[in-house]
C-alpha cells in the first residue's frame, strides 16, 4: 500500500471513530443514575428510544439501528440501569425481583430521562416512539401514562409481568398507536401478548393496533430476522386511515353539515 492510500484509509478509520464517539452520551435520571446511551440524529424528525431485555444491553440493537438510520429515523439506544455501562449505582443481579418499587420498576425514570433528552433537542413527543424487547417492552408499556402524547409504542415479546413490571395499566390508558410482536411457539407468552393486544384495542380503537407473529424467535432476534421492514413501515404510518361506512353522509347524513340524501336524489343527480 502506498503512502497516499494508507493515509486515506487511516482518515476513514479516524473519521468513523470520531462519529462513533460523538454518538455516545450520558443520560442523568431523576434518582441519580448515569445511563450510557447511543444517539443518532434523524433526517425526518422521528426518533425511536430502544429499550433492551433483561441482562442485555443497548448494543443488541446494532443491526436494527443501521436499518433505522438508512430509513431516515433517529434513535436513542439506552443501557437501562444496572445493565451494560449504566452500572454506577448497582448491577441488575443485585436488584430485588419483586415489589412495585424495585429497581426494575424504577426503569420508568430511565425512559423519562431519554424523552427529556430528546425534548431538549427540540423533538416533540408526537415524534418520539418507544421500542422495547422483553423486559424493555414492559418498561415501555408501564411508562405510557407519564408520556401519553408520544407517537406510539412497539412491544416485542411483552408479558403481563416481568420482574414485577406490569404492562396492562399503562396499555389501558394509552390512546396512541401500538405495535406488538410475539412468537407463537411460546403459548404462554403468546396468550399474554394477546391480552395486551385486546387491552390496547379497547383503549386506542380501530386502526391503531398492529399485532404480528413469528414462529420461534423472540425480542431483538425476532425483530432482526422477521420484523424489520414491518416496523419501519409502521413507524412511517403507525395509524391506519379511518375507513368510513359506505353509506355515511350519502344516505344518513352526519354532523358536519352534509345533507341527507335518499336513493331518488342520487338517481336524479345522475341524469
Amino acid at each position: 500500500m502506498n503512502f497516499k492510500a494508507f493515509a486515506f484509509a487511516f482518515m476513514i478509520i479516524l473519521t468513523s471513530c470520531v462519529v462513533y464517539a460523538q454518538n455516545k452520551i450520558i443520560l442523568q435520571t431523576e434518582d441519580k443514575w448515569k445511563l450510557e446511551a447511543l444517539f443518532e440524529s434523524s433526517e425526518d424528525g422521528k426518533y425511536v428510544i430502544l429499550l433492551h431485555d433483561l441482562v442485555r444491553k443497548k448494543e443488541d440493537f446494532a443491526s436494527f439501528e443501521k436499518s433505522l438510520a438508512k430509513a431516515g429515523f433517529g434513535y436513542l439506544a439506552v443501557d437501562l440501569r444496572g445493565h451494560g455501562q449504566s452500572t454506577n449505582l448497582n448491577i441488575q443481579t443485585n436488584f430485588k425481583k419483586t415489589g412495585e418499587d424495585n429497581e426494575f420498576n424504577q426503569m420508568g425514570k430511565d425512559v423519562d430521562a431519554a424523552i427529556e433528552y430528546l425534548n431538549r433537542k427540540g423533538v416533540y413527543n408526537e415524534n418520539i416512539f418507544l421500542l422495547g424487547a422483553g423486559l424493555g417492552a414492559n418498561v415501555a408499556a408501564k411508562s405510557l401514562p407519564m408520556h401519553p402524547k408520544i407517537g406510539g409504542v412497539i412491544l416485542l415479546t411483552p408479558s403481563l409481568k416481568s420482574r414485577d413490571v406490569l404492562t396492562m395499566a399503562g396499555i389501558r390508558t394509552f390512546k396512541g398507536p401500538v405495535f406488538i410482536g410475539v412468537s407463537v411457539e411460546d403459548r404462554k407468552q403468546f396468550m399474554e401478548a394477546s391480552f395486551i393486544r385486546n387491552a390496547a384495542f379497547l383503549a386506542s380503537g380501530q386502526g391503531k393496533v398492529t399485532f404480528i407473529t413469528a414462529y420461534n424467535l423472540k425480542g431483538v432476534e425476532m425483530l432482526n430476522r422477521f420484523f424489520t421492514d414491518e416496523v419501519l413501515q409502521w413507524l412511517k404510518t403507525p395509524q391506519l386511515p379511518e375507513v368510513l361506512p359506505d353509506n355515511q353522509g350519502l344516505y344518513g347524513g352526519d354532523n358536519q353539515g352534509i345533507p341527507r340524501m335518499n336513493m331518488q336524489d342520487v338517481l336524479q343527480s345522475l341524469d
